[in-house]
């Protein structure tokens, strides 16, 4: 283990280089794959920062380009509902 092993890469889910590298070492070599296990890329900021860093690290493992690599799949957050419509439904349930 090296300094930069401390270095997070993810402050959303306070993930480091060093845990990054030993889940690559495993054999986990997608962004997908890293994110079911640390979390990294469903912070607040959705992988915007982390994202880039990581595939850079897979890519340097396994010795494919960047490019070659699939982006994280996406679900955006579920949007806000306004209390007006649910007021509506619950007045027109009580008729």
């Amino acid at each position: 283990m090296n300094d930069l092993d401390n270095t997070i890469i993810c402050r959303c889910s306070d993930v480091t280089l060093g845990d990054i590298r030993r889940l690559i070492a495993e054999g986990y070599t997608s962004f997908d794959e890293i994110k079911r296990i640390t979390r990294c890329g469903m912070g607040p900021c959705q992988g915007k920062t982390c994202q880039q860093l990581i595939q850079r690290e897979i890519a340097m493992a396994t010795g494919q380009p960047i490019a070659a690599l699939r982006d994280q799949t996406t679900r955006p957050p579920a949007t806000g509902v306004r209390l007006e419509l649910v007021a509506k439904e619950a007045y027109r349930d009580e008729d």
